[in-house]
């Protein structure tokens, strides 16, 4: 135990501890890239050893898209998992690995792939939840709708009430077909003026997410014309929801007072803030598009001519409103 203790603060070979260290510098300039590289260099270093590295690089390698290097981290853990509980969680995360890797190349054998692993992350543990909703996820990718309907409701009734990801697993129920869209990813927040905002409560409404800061120039030029596409499509199905990356809680308050920024607010501490880590910003002014669906339309990074999409989406919300409501006459 204490060997695995060690190795989560990085590697033992001192050559190897060097370029870990070069790899963490790289993560606090912003260069994912080049701290991929250096953590792969620092693990085969240490002789496959390092868990912090080969979490690393499981976490760049899929953000980056590097496949063999996230699979190769995969199987790495696998082997170096001494207990049923770290046994579950390795062949877990190498299912992680596949399900993403499934998706960005759209190819079934690798969602095959991926309910293999969670198959034997399951048989290490059958109280995991995560690996229960992620298998639901790969079955319908794999079109075996009602085994990933069976999936979602084992994993509501092992998951409490309200929370998002329990949301997006009872729309999953009622739509199967929607787990294999590329939905923006589930999450619930408090804004400064109190209202919760859950993302799939907000079905039916197109939500416009922008990421942003009071530091950042680009964010204040931005501003004006945020402002205005609030205004113009206030009393229509759209959500426009501002978060932000300030470390300063109070400065923050003081500029969305001062800019009447009356839209919802949250303040999601940082780039290291659960929202920010949750969408993969890194770059700001940085806004997601969202349709009545939860589907991710679009992504923009700086300021962006958007209102002709968001008009579109918005009529076709609409459009939708109106057919439901003539269902329910």
């Amino acid at each position: 135990m204490a060997a695995q203790e060690k190795s989560w603060d990085g590697p033992s070979n001192e050559k190897a501890q060097k370029t870990y260290k070069e790899a963490e510098q790289y993560l606090h300039e912003r260069r994912p890239d080049l701290a991929l590289d250096a953590f792969k260099r620092a693990d085969k270093q240490d002789g496959g050893h390092c868990l912090a590295c080969q979490h690393r690089m499981l976490k760049y390698g899929i953000q980056l898209e590097d496949w063999k290097t996230a699979e190769t981290a995969g199987e790495e853990m696998i082997l170096e998992a001494q207990t049923q509980k770290e046994t579950a969680l390795a062949h877990y995360q190498l299912g992680v690995v596949f399900f993403n890797e499934g998706q960005a190349r759209n190819k079934q054998d690798i969602f095959g792939r991926c309910h293999d692993q969670l198959m034997k992350a399951l048989a290490a543990r059958t109280d995991f939840p995560d690996a229960v909703y992620v298998d639901g996820r790969a079955l319908a990718h794999m079109n075996q709708d009602e085994a990933a309907k069976e999936r979602f409701e084992q994993y509501v009734k092992m998951t409490p009430t309200d929370t998002p990801d329990r949301q997006r697993a009872e729309r999953y129920i009622e739509e199967p077909e929607l787990a294999r869209a590329r939905l923006a990813p589930p999450f619930a927040v408090t804004t400064l003026d109190g209202q919760r905002i859950s993302l799939d409560d907000l079905t039916g409404k197109v939500v416009l997410i922008d990421f942003w800061a009071t530091w950042c120039g680009p964010c204040r030029e931005a501003l004006p014309h945020l402002r205005a596409i609030a205004r113009k499509f206030q009393g229509q199905p759209l959500v426009v929801l501002s978060i932000s990356v300030d470390s300063d809680e109070n400065k923050w308050k003081e500029f969305v007072t001062k800019n009447e920024m009356n839209w919802p607010q949250y303040f999601d501490k940082g780039f290291s803030g659960p929202l920010a880590k949750l969408f993969g910003v890194q770059a700001i002014p940085h806004t997601f598009t969202i349709d009545s669906d939860g589907v991710l339309q679009d992504e923009h990074i700086g300021d962006a001519a958007i209102e002709g999409k968001l008009k579109k989406l918005i009529k076709r919300a609409q459009q939708k409103q109106e057919k439901q409501s003539a269902k329910g006459e």
